[in-house]
C-alpha cells in the first residue's frame, strides 16, 4: 500500500511538473530566473518639489493625471544596443525646451541616476539626456551590463514640474 502511493504521488508530480518542460524543458527554469531579476529598482531619490524657486521662478504645475512611461521597455528585459526607447505621456503634451506652454514638457532620459533635484534645471550629460526638440524615442547606445532607465518630464527651462513627473525606475540587460 505504501508502495503504491509513493508510485501515485511520483506520478502525480511528474505529470504536474511535465506541462511546463513539453515544449522546452528550460523555459519554466528561465522564466523563473527571469523573475528573480526583474526586481524592480530602488527608487530615484528625488528631493521635495516646490511650487516656487527661492529665485522666484514659478515652476510648471503639473496635472494630477499626468504619467510618462516607457512604450516599449519593462523592467527587466533583455536587449541589444543601441537600445530603441520610446517614450509614452498621458495628461499633458510635449513641447520643445525654450516654449512655455501650459500642460506641456519635454522628455529627459535619466540613465543609472540615483538623485535628482527637483527644484533645478537638470543637468546635461551621459546620465541625463535631454530630448529639448520634443522627441519621443532614441536608439541609446549602452556598453554590456545592467542599467537603470527613467523618465522624467522637464519644463521649458529644464526644469522637472511640480510635481515631479516621473516614469517607473526600470533595469534593463544589454547583451
Amino acid at each position: 500500500m505504501i508502495k503504491t502511493l509513493f508510485a501515485v504521488a511520483a506520478t502525480l508530480v511528474v505529470a504536474g511538473c511535465a506541462h511546463r518542460h513539453n515544449a522546452d524543458p528550460h523555459a519554466h527554469h528561465q522564466a523563473m530566473h527571469h523573475s528573480m531579476a526583474a526586481t524592480q529598482p530602488a527608487p530615484l531619490a528625488v528631493s521635495a518639489s516646490q511650487p516656487m524657486l527661492s529665485s522666484g521662478y514659478k515652476k510648471v504645475a503639473a496635472p494630477a493625471d499626468a504619467a510618462v512611461y516607457f512604450v516599449n521597455l519593462k523592467n527587466g528585459d533583455n536587449v541589444s544596443s543601441p537600445v530603441r526607447v520610446q517614450f509614452g505621456l498621458k495628461g499633458m503634451g510635449v513641447a520643445p525646451s525654450g516654449v512655455e506652454k501650459a500642460g506641456t514638457g519635454h522628455h529627459h532620459l535619466l540613465v543609472g541616476v540615483d538623485s535628482v533635484d527637483a527644484n533645478a534645471p537638470l543637468p546635461t550629460d551621459e546620465r541625463h539626456r535631454h530630448f529639448g526638440g520634443g522627441q519621443t524615442e532614441v536608439m541609446l547606445d549602452l556598453k554590456p551590463g545592467t542599467h537603470t532607465l527613467q523618465l522624467m518630464l522637464g519644463d521649458q527651462n529644464h526644469i522637472p514640474h511640480h510635481p515631479p513627473v516621473l516614469s517607473e525606475r526600470i533595469t534593463i540587460n544589454v547583451r
